[in-house]
């Protein structure tokens, strides 16, 4: 038995609030979690100001997350394959980055939200192609520690990173907590921890003050 690959073309899902223009002022790349769409993500962004664009790309594999019930999510890699699947989705989230972003003011603030696998999502495609963005929100995710920061440190140190944890969530251990300040002092990287009443959810109450911050 012989393993092979093939790159072919194929279709990508996303959704936007807002339209491109000069008048925009802050873009939001949103990244879903694991067993989401991107449907589900992007309505939590429905009452953002008209001067912003938001996007929400999806994941390519889709499944049955209750198949008995018919409910569909999608995700973003496996371990099955990895460093393609990061390739192929890096490819993808850029390809939505150089539409869109040319369309705007130059001078426009680039935001990446990633929810849960999205978040490490986020930071692997930042990796992948050094693109510039002002700031990153990793929402319910921590820093993906395969990753060896100290590699490019300007380009991390540049970002203003931001990392939104539920008190309540039920996939945050302590183990984990301390596993992902160890890494991330040995990287130095540096960030601004909120915390939050709740579960592994977007709260829209921290959400928008959040995003009111962000400049």
């Amino acid at each position: 038995m012989e393993a092979h690959q093939v790159k072919i073309p194929t279709t990508a899902h996303y959704y936007t609030i807002g339209k491109p223009s000069k008048s925009i002022q802050k873009i939001f790349f949103v990244l879903h979690g694991y067993g989401q769409l991107a449907s589900q993500i992007i309505h939590k962004f429905d009452a953002v100001a008209e001067d912003t664009l938001v996007i929400a790309p999806e994941g390519f594999s889709r499944f049955y997350w209750n198949e008995k019930k018919g409910i569909v999510g999608a995700s973003w890699m496996t371990k099955k394959d990895r460093l393609v699947a990061i390739e192929d989705y890096s490819r993808y989230l850029q390809y939505l980055y150089d539409l869109f972003v040319p369309q705007l003011h130059e001078e426009v603030f680039i935001n990446v939200l990633g929810f849960s696998q999205g978040g490490a999502t986020a930071v692997r495609w930042l990796e992948h192609t050094k693109t510039t963005v002002h700031n990153l929100i990793l929402w319910g995710a921590g820093f993906p520690m395969d990753i060896n920061y100290l590699d490019e440190q300007e380009y991390w140190e540049a970002l203003k990173k931001y990392v939104v944890i539920g008190k309540q969530d039920e996939y945050i251990t302590e183990k984990r907590l301390e596993e992902q300040a160890t890494f991330c002092e040995a990287h130095q990287l540096s960030f601004k921890s909120i915390w939050f009443d709740g579960k592994h959810v977007i709260d829209r109450k921290v959400l928008y003050p959040l995003l009111e911050e962000l400049s």
